[in-house]
């Protein structure tokens, strides 16, 4: 029998999460199961935004978020999935999402654990068909079980994540996620309705030839970004910039480059989000080998004040963040 008519299909999300458990001997299986509940939701997502324009559920809701944004039809329906994924697992005491004003309380006191969770990051590109994603993180709470989780529970530093991933829905639909040791990615695969290991151990170069920016903002940058989004061209960088995080993060994981959204005069404090955004991706491209700060400190290390606090970001490749911080470092001392 010729053994390529039945080629292995390779493992499976729920597969590899269990093997991981395995290794640790004292786990008990909350977080591997409020995995499982994430991927649940991002297959459902995943539906519903390659069935948008036939459903009438592109363009825009007709309200904003917190942040003063338009909030989009998909943004409201993912938003929904994905609480209602963590609420109905059970392992999730609170939850605090880009799309909510305030701490969501799933009503499960006896969870361990607190998500931060932006359900869909780039909404806007839905009508045009670009890529877009889904970002979370995962932090034990602080307080005793028994009760609702606090803002205590919610406002915790990067480098107190248990787990942080992202789902990116584009020619195919990925999740990548890391619990701290090292970075894996899985392709879903609709005719079977699995995710499948594709991407394990990811490492990101340690060097690109890719920046991503918003170069119509160029005007309102600091200094020192000018000067190094300069010394790229001159070095003939290729720009690449799709305006959707998460498909900008992950094209410069695999393939080395610096993704960079600073502070400008127009918004001094940034524009991305420290819970919902930075963290999440800084957790994962350090166990990449990569790096993520606010232009001058490590974003894991970065205490948060509010909910939806705002963040500079410079992520990717460790050599290509060192540089930009060379340029920055020169214009303070400078100024």
């Amino acid at each position: 029998m010729n053994d390529k008519l039945a080629l292995p299909v390779g493992t499976t999300l729920d597969r590899f999460i269990m093997r991981k458990q395995e290794a640790f001997p004292y786990a008990t299986g909350e977080l591997s199961q409020l995995l499982r509940d994430i991927a649940l939701a991002a297959k459902i997502v995943n539906r519903e935004i390659n069935r948008a324009g036939l459903l009438d559920v592109t363009g825009a809701y007709g309200q904003q978020n917190v942040q003063g944004e338009d909030q989009q039809k998909l943004d409201v329906i993912a938003n929904i999935r994905f609480i209602r994924a963590l609420r109905n697992g059970g392992e999730v005491c609170t939850i605090i999402s880009e799309e909510e004003d305030d701490i969501i309380q799933t009503g499960n006191h006896k969870g361990k654990y607190i998500v931060a969770i932006d359900p869909l990051d780039g909404s806007s590109n839905i009508d045009v068909n670009v890529s877009i994603g889904t970002i979370f993180s995962v932090y034990r709470r602080l307080s005793e079980q028994g009760c609702d989780g606090t803002e205590e529970d919610c406002l915790q530093k990067g480098d107190r994540q248990v787990a942080a991933g992202y789902v990116i829905y584009g020619s195919s639909t990925m999740l990548v996620y890391t619990t701290g040791h090292g970075v894996n990615g899985f392709t879903y695969d609709p005719s079977l309705g699995e995710f499948f290991l594709s991407h394990p151990t990811i490492t990101s170069p340690t060097t690109g030839n890719i920046y991503s920016i918003n170069e119509g903002t160029y005007n309102y940058f600091p200094e020192g970004v000018k000067q190094y989004v300069n010394y790229c061209k001159e070095n003939d960088y290729s720009a690449r910039y799709i305006g959707s995080l998460v498909a900008d993060f992950h094209r410069n994981l695999l393939k080395g480059g610096i993704y960079m959204y600073p502070a400008t005069t127009k918004a001094p404090k940034g524009k991305l989000r420290l819970m919902y955004e930075c963290n999440a991706l800084a957790f994962i491209v350090e166990q990449a080998g990569g790096k993520a700060t606010n232009g001058s400190q490590r974003i894991m290390e970065m205490q948060p004040t509010e909910l939806h606090q705002r963040c500079p970001l410079f992520i990717g490749s460790t050599e290509m963040v060192d540089k930009v911080h060379e340029f920055l470092k020169a214009e303070v001392e400078v100024g």
